[in-house]
């Protein structure tokens, strides 16, 4: 299978995407739609419009020229500009769904108008969830096909540790709907005074720097600052995943998929996550990882606890996790989207 890859900027994805014997372009987008977050969706200006729509027909024409057997748009932004372009070059197109199309996630009206265009623009929908595919709201006939997205770890999964203090790991955006605030509240609870670690890794994107700022001002007050670490971004998440025991995905709006529960299990974590979206699709509650009800501090605090206090809990937990994770390995689930692929083209 031939792989093309059209970018909207140029950048380090770049090299990797070289690195797996893809061909790669960029046909850049302008900045002023390239940063638009989906809560600003609609809101864009006249101008953003305007440079959308030209980029658009761009897109359609160099299609034109590449033939290519099928589009898979790879995000909510080039979904939408990626269709159109596709129906206007007569290419088939895989809308791949990897945000829930929700009032929750986005704006309402953004998220009409996008379940609107998914019913008619795309040839297949493909969704990382049942989670997200559910607020698509498609018909039966154009169901979104549901494949989850894979994960492949390069390094071979910790032991648990029978002892010593514990690193309690949670990695993502700092957002507020990431809900860091919730786990360290969660984690001062039950941990506070305690030799045990909470480490938060992640950056501020899309204007978010006042919610990183509260972070800091929230570790402080909670009396926890000689506990945590504040890691900031890394491109080595695997790498503190290593020296880490426990994992906590803790969204306060349901996730579309969670890469980073994968992640966790993959590196042979006990992984702690809220009990909504694509998270509580990959944990099996108690067999592979341990579910809270999203947003409650206490519930969350108790499961670390019971954690820290149960070593053997850990190391179950942590070694089913491994096996659940090998189920998203591209290798098993590489024929599940070529199967999208043939079933565009027919």
């Amino acid at each position: 299978m031939r792989r093309h890859v059209v970018l909207g900027e140029d950048g380090p994805l770049v090299p990797l995407l070289l690195a797996t014997g893809a061909t790669v372009e960029v046909l850049p987008l302008d900045g002023s739609v390239r940063t638009t977050s989906r809560t600003e969706a609609s809101r864009v200006p006249l101008a953003g419009l305007v440079a959308t729509a030209s980029y658009t027909l761009r897109l359609a024409r160099r299609l034109r020229t590449l033939r290519p057997d099928a589009v898979h748009t790879n995000s909510l932004k080039s979904a939408l500009y990626g269709s159109v372009a596709g129906r206007l070059a007569r290419v088939p197109v895989v809308w791949h769904a990897r945000d829930r199309i929700a009032d929750d996630y986005m704006p309402a009206r953004t998220a009409a108008v996008v379940r609107g265009l998914a019913r008619w623009l795309p040839t297949v929908v493909l969704a990382n969830s049942h989670a997200t595919a559910q607020t698509l709201q498609l018909p039966p006939r154009r169901a979104a096909v549901v494949v989850p997205d894979p994960y492949r770890a390069t390094r071979a999964p910790r032991t648990a540790s029978a002892g010593g203090p514990l690193r309690i790991v949670m990695v993502g955006r700092l957002a507020p709907w990431k809900g860091q605030h919730v786990f360290l509240e969660a984690f001062a609870r039950a941990l506070a005074g305690t030799p045990h670690r909470a480490v938060v890794l992640g950056s501020a994107l899309f204007g978010e720097d006042d919610y990183a700022a509260r972070l800091l001002r929230q570790v402080q007050e909670l009396g926890i600052a000689d506990q945590v670490e504040v890691l900031g971004f890394t491109d080595d998440v695997e790498g503190v995943l290593a020296g880490a025991d426990v994992l906590v995905h803790a969204s306060t709006v349901p996730e579309p998929f969670g890469q980073v529960v994968v992640e966790g299990m993959a590196a042979g974590l006990a992984v702690v996550a809220a009990d909504a979206g694509g998270p509580a699709e990959i944990i099996t509650p108690g067999r592979d990882g341990l579910l809270y009800p999203v947003g409650d501090v206490a519930a969350l605090a108790a499961r670390l606890r019971t954690l820290v206090d149960d070593p053997d809990l850990r190391r179950d937990l942590g070694a089913a996790a491994v096996e659940t994770a090998a189920g998203y390995r591209p290798e098993a689930l590489g024929p599940r989207f070529a199967a999208v692929y043939a079933a565009a083209g027919n």
